[in-house]
């Protein structure tokens, strides 16, 4: 896991693809291969804040681009990401109704 912050909020992957959340399949292609193209590392030689870049718009294209996944983003942000990679995707909604306020006593 990357040393950001873990959010709940899945907003930021859409930010770095500059899409909005209601994108279709389509729509998250074609802007991953333009921007993929514009921040390559072959043609930004020299340039490591574009090697990040890439291998960032990367990561929201293959999380974006899954169905499971994005559903799981766009429910419970990073943080529910980072859950089902520890726990199974399967599991992530449980973590969040053991983990919420509601059932501490």
């Amino acid at each position: 896991m990357d040393r950001r912050k873990l959010s709940t909020s899945g907003d930021s992957l859409y930010a770095i693809l500059e899409i909005p959340k209601t994108a279709t399949p389509d729509e998250i292609k074609k802007t991953y291969k333009r921007l993929a193209l514009k921040y390559h590392p072959d043609k930004n030689l020299n340039n490591p804040e574009a090697a990040e870049k890439f291998k960032e718009i990367n990561r929201a294209r293959i999380i974006l681009t899954d169905l499971t996944k994005r559903n799981i983003y766009d429910n419970y942000g990073s943080l529910g990401l980072y859950v089902a990679e520890q726990f199974g995707e399967e599991n992530v909604n449980a973590y969040f109704v053991i983990t919420s306020k509601w059932t501490k006593v």
